[in-house]
Order: C-alpha cells, then sequence, then structure tokens
C-alpha cells in the first residue's frame, strides 16, 4: 500500500475569512465598550478637579467673605491637578458673596463634543449635560 502525502501546509481562504469575521464582531462589540468606560472616565477627572475647585473656593471665602469668579484667584490650579491632556474646560458663574456655581466643559480634545457640561454648586450638588 503506497501512503499519499499530504500538500495541505497552512489555513485555507476560508478559515482565514472566519477568523477575519470573528474578530471584526468582536472588534465591533469592544470598541463601544471602550469609548464609554473612557468617556465615563474623565466625567470623574471632572469630578475631582469640580471638587478640588470647591473646596478651594470655601477656603477663598474663609479668608475674604466672598466667593470669586476668577479661578486664578484660588490655591487650586485644575491644569496642575491633571496630568497629561486636560479634558475639560473650567469657569465659575453665578458668584455672589454667599453662592457659586463652577461649571467643567467637555472640549474637543480625544473625541468631546466641546459642549457637554458638569456643573457643582456651594453645597455640592451636581448638575450639567453631561450623559
Amino acid at each position: 500500500m503506497i501512503k499519499m502525502k499530504s500538500k495541505s501546509k497552512g489555513f485555507t481562504l476560508l478559515e482565514l475569512m472566519i477568523v477575519i469575521i470573528i474578530i471584526g464582531v468582536l472588534a465591533s462589540l469592544a470598541v463601544p465598550t471602550y469609548i464609554r468606560a473612557r468617556q465615563r472616565a474623565y466625567k470623574a477627572e471632572a469630578l475631582v478637579v469640580l471638587a478640588g475647585i470647591r473646596q478651594s473656593e470655601y477656603r477663598y471665602y474663609l479668608g475674604n467673605d466672598i466667593y470669586t469668579a476668577t479661578l486664578s484667584q484660588l490655591d487650586f490650579d485644575p491644569a496642575q491637578d491633571v496630568t497629561g491632556t486636560q479634558h475639560y474646560g473650567y469657569a465659575a458663574s453665578g458668584v455672589t458673596a454667599s453662592a457659586f456655581v463652577i461649571t467643567a466643559t467637555r472640549n474637543s480634545v480625544d473625541g468631546g463634543d466641546g459642549t457637554s457640561t458638569v456643573t457643582i454648586n456651594q453645597d455640592g450638588t451636581l448638575g450639567g449635560t453631561h450623559p
């Protein structure tokens, strides 16, 4: 009896196409989840910075009996608190002698929409339009 050698070495085109389709399906599921997780991380970054600005406003109030609308007068610098790219811009609004609102606005870096906001007031109440 004569044995024939198999000339099949490697993968067939069909096998390669099935692998490519499986990778495509997995990527289509993973990428949106990754993007949402990244956006949640950026929002968490904004909340940490807003809390720092709020505490700094309190310290400013203790020394001056008034809140400030100028964040550069505070002892907290958001640009130094965030390592790497800053994903939000911060501003004070509605500042009176007894109240303030700090707004973090998402910029367009790393896929941001440039319009979403997260706010915090003197009582620590959160608001804004960020999903």
